[in-house]
């Protein structure tokens, strides 16, 4: 298995947390050296608060690791495109490259509704990837709001 791939199934481990726990399923790593350093998933709903997102969480997890703001070398591996608070954070950041399983039409904003990462001038570029293992990661979304809306969750 590639390390993209491997990475990624372990963001979906996050995902299936949050999925768990009713939230919108979410998962992050960020990886440095091939190293996992940080994990996280959405906790909007367990922590009443709308910047909970994944990738807000896993940003501050690293940032303390490293004791860093800047991620500079690291990458984040995210279950879903982000929206424009955490596309924003991933560029303060200066996380490298960003690997993206499945992409959200509706609120994306590193590719497929708006591109923060193309707008935004700066020396800290982020690469992105996408469609790592997109079956998978938006799988467990469509499941997901399937019982949401069935109310079976």
């Amino acid at each position: 298995m590639e390390n993209k791939e491997h990475f990624m199934k372990e963001a979906l481990k996050e995902a299936q947390k949050a999925y768990q726990k009713l939230e919108v399923p979410v998962g992050v790593i960020i990886v440095k050296d091939s190293k996992i350093i940080a994990r996280a998933y959405n906790q909007k709903e367990e922590k009443n608060s709308p910047i909970k997102h994944a990738e807000i969480l896993a940003i501050e997890k690293a940032c303390k690791k490293l004791k860093n703001w800047r991620l500079n070398d690291c990458e984040m591996y995210v279950t879903l495109e982000p929206c424009p608070m955490c596309a924003g954070a991933i560029i303060q950041s200066r996380i490298k490259k960003l690997y993206i399983g499945t992409l959200e039409n509706k609120s994306g904003a590193c590719g497929s509704k708006i591109n923060i990462m193309e707008i935004y001038q700066s020396d800290a570029r982020v690469e992105i990837e996408t469609g790592i293992l997109q079956e998978e990661c938006s799988s467990i979304l469509k499941k997901f709001f399937k019982e949401v809306r069935t109310q079976k969750i």
